[in-house]
């Protein structure tokens, strides 16, 4: 079994609008955003299988079997 990791705007340039990766026993968000390359100060918002917190609270987080993670980077506008 799998996670998926939906990547908004900036993040998924490279890496596409979904990203599955193998399940891993105790894999937490910090895994997964270290396979990808992102640092924990590009991400302006994270959800954890269906949970959102602050990045700092997100990261250390368990990601259950099938879960899911979403990713956000900070974004500019007006």
């Amino acid at each position: 079994m799998g996670i998926k990791i939906k990547l908004f705007a900036t993040f998924r340039e490279g890496r596409g609008k979904v990203v599955e990766m193998d399940y891993m026993p105790g894999m937490t968000g910090q895994d997964v955003i270290d396979h990808l390359g992102i640092t924990a100060p590009e991400i302006a918002a994270i959800i954890v299988d269906g949970v959102d917190g602050s990045v700092e609270g997100m990261l250390p987080v368990p990601i259950k079997e099938d879960g899911y993670l979403a990713i956000f980077p900070p974004v500019a506008g007006g």
